[in-house]
């Protein structure tokens, strides 16, 4: 063998023995990495069982912010829900407000496993007229948190499209004022069956409008509420066909003392803070009081960010009034207890948090002191331990 030839071999030796050692110590790092973070796991047990997750919800994105054309115009708004999760299963509850005060139903999906994930939700609407308005998310459980708003507009204008064109169609209307407000009527008549789009116009300018399905004939409306005295004139315009005649009117406001508007407002409140003995049961209170309501009053309650079914109080008419309501909460391990309360197309409650501790729970309370006995013989000892 030549003296090159024996320095490659050599070479090339040395380069195999020294990526075995590196294998080796790649493959042992694993291993050490792993011892390390049982440790960590074991030292943080209990503080990892009180943890909680974090959450996080993005400011909506919009399909359309600004859209101008025919209505009824979709707008599909998406958001992204992000949990940093620390149990196995995590349950994550969550609802849309929106800008006219209204919120959707509450909705859930489960996460699988611990960690940071992320899901995207989202919710289609419909608008039927001009609009300008804003779309939230708001996280209820496992922990409560609010987006930013997403502003945006519809723009219907007049450039409607006809979905059948309404042969033989025709359109009467008539205007009806009483208590400062004007109700028009309409009346679309036409030869069979079909779909017919049509629009209100008062005083030139399009106020609203929808499209119907009209078999013969059908009778359509719009009110016209108003603050001050108002006139004008108002026709039933089919959108590719005919219009009504106009109908003029006159509304007058001057002598007209509407009723007391209704007002609903709600709180809860927590018991005191329990230190005792456990499985203990606890009692939210809330008043819901109503002023110039006659009816019932549907609510919820909200416990730990989890919607529950819907329940209703009765209040007798005009003046102010409260009705009380409770909720038990039953533990029978030291925890936090959250209680709100949310009313129909109404205000919601601040949440009240209640607390429990057990006195025989991780060692919140010391245990008594064991009484001192004399040693008693061995065999009766031995027969206890056989006990």
């Amino acid at each position: 063998m030549n003296s090159g030839l024996a320095r490659k071999l050599a070479a090339a030796g040395a380069g195999a023995a020294m990526l075995a050692t590196m294998a080796t110590g790649l493959l042992a790092t694993p291993a050490a990495a792993a011892s390390g973070s049982t440790q960590a796991t074991t030292a943080g047990a209990s503080s990892a069982t009180t943890a909680r997750p974090a959450v996080w919800a993005n400011t909506p994105s919009a399909s359309t912010t600004r859209y101008e054309g025919a209505c009824p115009a979709k707008v599909t708004f998406s958001t992204k829900i992000k949990v940093k999760a620390v149990d196995s299963t995590t349950k994550v509850s969550y609802r849309w407000l929106h800008g006219d005060g209204s919120k959707s139903s509450v909705k859930s999906f489960t996460l699988k496993g611990k960690g940071t994930k992320t899901v995207t939700v989202k919710e289609t609407a419909a608008f039927k007229r001009d609009t300008k308005g804003w779309q939230a998310i708001q996280v209820l459980s496992p922990r409560g948190v609010t987006s930013g708003k997403k502003y945006f507009s519809v723009s219907c204008g007049n450039d409607w499209t006809v979905l059948n064109p309404p042969r033989k169609t025709s359109a009467q209307s008539w205007v009806s004022e009483s208590n400062c407000k004007a109700t028009l009527t309409g009346r679309i008549s036409t030869s069979g069956s079909r779909w017919v789009r049509y629009q209100w116009v008062v005083n030139g300018r399009v106020v609203d409008g929808d499209t119907v399905r009209v078999n013969g004939s059908r009778t359509v409306s719009h009110v016209i509420k108003t603050h001050d005295d108002f006139r004008g004139w108002a026709s039933l315009h089919i959108v590719g066909g005919p219009s009504s005649s106009r109908d003029y009117f006159k509304v007058s406001c001057k002598d007209w003392n509407p009723a007391p508007h209704p007002r609903v407002s709600v709180s809860v409140s927590a018991p005191g803070s329990y230190y005792g003995s456990c499985p203990t049961t606890r009692s939210f209170t809330g008043t819901i009081s109503a002023s110039h309501v006659r009816g019932d009053v549907k609510y919820r309650w909200v416990r730990d960010g989890v919607a529950g079914a819907w329940e209703s109080v009765y209040f007798s008419g005009y003046g102010s009034q409260s009705r009380t309501v409770s909720d038990r909460w039953s533990t029978s391990k030291s925890d936090y207890g959250k209680r709100s309360i949310e009313v129909y197309n109404g205000p919601n409650s601040g949440t009240a948090v209640a607390k429990v501790v057990c006195k025989d729970e991780n060692g919140t309370k010391k245990p008594h002191p064991r009484p001192v006995t004399t040693p008693e013989p061995a065999a009766k000892l031995e027969l206890g331990n056989k006990w």
